[in-house]
């Protein structure tokens, strides 16, 4: 494996850094209302539809994180048998060789995780109401999604919202039915992308007093 280091690996991958925003500008545009309309045929709530399809993007990423970070262990101790460099490159020479072989990622099995968690969510619907493997389209994407992510220096992720937090307008965009003067999300839609703490993408949140 080719020594690189951080800064340069930073700018080798800085197209794709810029597909996987825009990926995931595309999925917020696109695919998210797709699933709320598979979901509205179980859910007439309009509030409850939008509450799983936000929960369940977070769940997707922490679902591929924790994927990812299973994957980069092994790939690193296999690497560093023949590494001559630090420990620096060897953390890039993973993060590249997991870019080039996304094959060891288990989509499938994270977007089972996912559904099963959203099954054991309390503030969800219980499955009798709901199969939430209607909407497994979309948590396959932001599962591949998320997991690619990772393998940038540094990660993007997503911001985690509480409902009844103070609205945020750098973070997220109030919905079209929000009320404008409350000063608290009532519930979020959609959650912004991060990148070392900046937000890179607003998210959607929902506002009312």
């Amino acid at each position: 494996v080719k020594t690189c280091s951080p800064a340069r690996y930073r700018r080798a991958t800085a197209s794709r850094r810029a597909c996987l925003i825009s990926r995931f500008n595309f999925v917020y545009a696109k695919e998210r209302l797709d699933a709320e309309v598979l979901l509205k045929k179980f859910i007439c709530d309009i509030e409850m539809v939008q509450r799983i399809i936000y929960i369940a993007a977070l769940e997707s990423f922490r679902a591929a994180k924790k994927a990812f970070w299973k994957i980069k262990r092994g790939v690193k101790e296999t690497l560093a048998i023949n590494h001559c460099g630090g420990p620096a490159t060897l953390e890039v020479a993973a993060l590249s060789y997991i870019a080039c072989h996304k094959s060891l990622f288990d989509v499938c099995c994270c977007v089972q995780e996912v559904v099963c968690s959203l099954n054991v969510n309390p503030k969800l619907p219980c499955p009798a109401d709901v199969d939430f493997n209607v909407i497994s389209c979309l948590i396959r994407e932001l599962c591949c999604l998320a997991f690619s992510m990772q393998t940038l220096i540094p990660p993007l992720d997503v911001a985690c919202g509480i409902d009844g937090e103070l609205f945020n307008r750098s973070m997220y965009y109030r919905s079209c039915d929000s009320d404008f003067t409350a000063p608290f999300v009532a519930y979020h839609i959609w959650p912004a992308l991060m990148e070392d703490g900046a937000v890179l993408v607003k998210g959607e949140a929902v506002t009312r007093k």
